[in-house]
């Protein structure tokens, strides 16, 4: 066992849980390395703070779940998700010897592919398993996707939890119904057995509820919706006082009137208020609103640069103690005393960690689990006992990337054909200073509603490997900077979001790091989508296109969301009119020039695999470079080490012929 010490914390590293948690062996080639999944993705400690629980992955896309005895130590797996279709998302204590952890899958109901979830309890060994969600039955009128979500975890001692649960009616052949609730309740649910008692009576297009973290059900979330069970983007609040059983408005939210809305976040009983996100000079800032019936609101933290993105909670109970929020690195204003302390304390003791987040923390909040990492280390769990003193390094997010060398990721602006400064994050090949005449890549996020930030990103770190410089523009329409900055979203507002990122390629040539001949675009998602559009709008920057998961035609995407509740949302978040067509890759590939590669899981339900099919059949039409890889059974974030290193791999043979490049010298 190693050690250092750094006043006032000795830092210790837990060399008793390398086995699982180091890979078995070095990978063979750099994208092997990069595409490897992080070997936990989900950790929760015991309310007695003496063992974790977290999800890892196992072989190809399946999960384990790992428990972790911190004294003596050891390690054993206990559950595994073969991914066919289910896997394991998050897992967390009701006990010190009992688990419940979150089960889901894709399955076809109807010629339509669905997600659905499951509630599965076991021991910490794994057995005396137990499904919490209702029972399924031949009569029900329907078919349950949504199995239910714990939303207290309570003492962590007898193995009660709350949970909202979904039900569905049921009737028996030629007599009246056996089962009439329906929708979303609450219940006291004894995780060893599964028994449930009522405490909120199933209603439908209820949607959520929120506990104080003591056990009482506070807060409410309504959705409207048509007669079909079709969303209509309102959603209304409700909060109950202390000791009552009556539902009373707190505020709503509405899709089309954002700046008249609220969102809350979590309820504080120590003063009775619920944390809620609100407008303020067109940026999300965070307000208390009193549940006491007064509903006085008052002024949490705002920023006057970016908006507030949520609140930092710490134990069972999920007590709040600060604001996040990110500049052009990820900031937390902590209204806590102790706990600012406590992060001050972290901060010398890891220098080189700055992104530190509290994690988890056992019931008396005298042991925590640490999450610290940079832009230039994945990142790593500690188990924190403030009694002592003592930091324990328990897991290494990504053990594959030992010894590599890995890129800083600078923050840096560039100023937009209209001279807007737009913010983004520039990674360059390790050991690279002064850039000049380089390969170079512009990634543009997902979303469109989302933003990049800083630290490590395992896309762009990888292509920096391989010698690229990467550059990642928080482009218009992008979030986090305010209603303004977003505009109307990256779909309708596309020629301004299309044209930041364009900028971002133009001012790499300026700047003349990149050579023009070798300037590709690679995106996911929207990013995708992105990286094709571009090519509408300039056919001549861009000399390679890859696309994963790509959007390639709006009208397809309102037409796919058909068989969702949340159809009429889509139909209304793309909107109308003539950027339908000239917003759309697929109808305009004519103008494209350069060659385009493009991946797709096959059971994606983000983005059907319709719009990559749709895209090469046109682009091969027009007698066009284009090249599509199917992942079978794969979902939107392709979650397998190995399909994600095939991607790495294939993408960066791609642009080396593409661009002309020399093979590299390293696997």
């Amino acid at each position: 066992m190693r050690s250092r010490g750094f006043l006032p914390l000795a830092v210790t590293f837990f060399a008793g849980t390398a086995p699982l948690l180091m890979a078995a062996e070095a990978p063979k080639d750099t994208a092997a390395a990069f595409g490897a999944l992080e070997s936990a993705t989900d950790v929760s400690i015991s309310a007695d703070g003496k063992r974790l629980v977290y999800v890892g992955p196992g072989p190809a896309a399946s999960t384990i779940a790992v428990v972790v005895e911190l004294s003596p130590t050891s390690v054993k797996q206990i559950a595994r998700g073969d991914g066919k279709p289910m896997r394991i998302n998050d897992c967390a204590w009701s006990a010190a010897n009992r688990i419940v952890c979150r089960m889901y899958g894709i399955a076809p109901v109807q010629a339509t592919l669905l997600p659905f979830t499951r509630l599965l309890a076991m021991d910490g060994d794994g057995g005396n398993q137990v499904l919490l969600g209702q029972r399924n039955s031949f009569e029900q009128l329907g078919v349950r996707l949504f199995d239910g979500d714990v939303i207290d975890l309570l003492n962590g001692v007898d193995g009660n939890v709350l949970m909202a649960r979904s039900s569905l009616a049921e009737t028996a052949t030629g007599a009246l119904a056996s089962r009439a609730d329906e929708g979303t309740g609450v219940d006291l649910v004894d995780t060893r057995t599964g028994k449930a008692t009522p405490v909120e009576k199933p209603a439908r297009n209820v949607q959520s509820y929120v506990s104080d973290g003591l056990g009482n059900v506070r807060l409410m979330v309504s959705s409207a919706a048509n007669d079909e069970g079709t969303m209509r983007g309102v959603f209304t609040h409700f909060y109950r006082k202390v000791g009552s059983r009556d539902w009373q408005k707190l505020g709503s939210y509405t899709v089309d009137d954002e700046a008249n809305s609220i969102n809350p976040l979590a309820v504080d009983p120590l003063v009775d208020a619920a944390y809620v996100l609100k407008k303020l000079d067109g940026r999300d800032a965070l307000y208390r609103i009193s549940l006491d019936g007064s509903l006085q609101t008052d002024l949490v933290f705002a920023s006057k640069e970016v908006d507030v993105a949520g609140v930092v909670a710490v134990g069972r109970g999920g007590r709040v103690i600060g604001a996040s929020y990110s500049t052009d690195r990820p900031q937390v204003e902590y209204f806590d005393p102790e706990y600012r302390a406590v992060a001050r304390q972290l901060a010398q003791a890891l220098p080189k960690l700055p992104i530190i987040q509290f994690a988890g923390a056992s019931a008396d909040e005298q042991t925590l689990l640490i999450y610290a990492a940079s832009d230039v280390d994945p990142g790593r769990i500690f188990v924190f006992d403030r009694a002592k003193k003592t930091l324990v390094e328990a897991i290494n997010l990504r053990p594959d990337l030992k010894g590599r060398t890995l890129s800083p990721r600078r923050p840096i602006t560039y100023p937009a054909a209209d001279g807007t400064k737009i913010p983004g994050y520039l990674t360059l090949p390790p050991g690279v200073t002064d850039p000049k005449g380089l390969p170079a890549i512009v990634m543009p996020h997902g979303g469109p509603s989302a933003r990049d930030d800083w630290g490590f990103d395992w896309l762009s770190q990888f292509y920096a490997q391989r010698g690229f410089a990467v550059l990642q523009p928080n482009y218009r329409g992008s979030t986090g900077y305010g209603d303004e900055w977003y505009q109307e979203n990256g779909f309708k507002s596309w020629k301004t979001s299309i044209g930041d990122i364009c900028d971002a390629g133009r001012w790499m040539v300026a700047q003349g790091m990149a050579d023009p001949s070798k300037l590709a675009i690679v995106g996911w998602s929207y990013g995708g989508y992105a990286a094709l559009q571009v090519n509408v709008l300039d056919p001549d920057l861009f000399k390679a296109v890859v696309a994963v998961a790509p959007v390639t035609d709006l009208a397809l995407l309102k037409a796919t969301s058909a068989a969702f509740t949340n159809s009429a949302l889509v139909k209304d978040f793309i909107g109308s009119g003539a950027h339908i067509e000239e917003g759309s890759p697929a109808q305009n590939v004519a103008k494209f020039k350069a060659p385009v590669l493009m991946f797709h899981g096959d059971i994606d339900l983000n983005v059907d695999i319709a719009q990559a099919r749709k895209m090469d059949k046109a682009l091969r039409g027009a007698k066009k470079s284009s090249e599509l890889i199917v992942y079978p059974k794969l979902e939107h974030s392709l979650v397998d080490g190995e399909v994600r290193a095939d991607l790495l791999r294939k993408s960066d043979a791609f642009l080396r012929t593409t661009l002309k490049l020399p093979a590299a010298t390293t696997p």
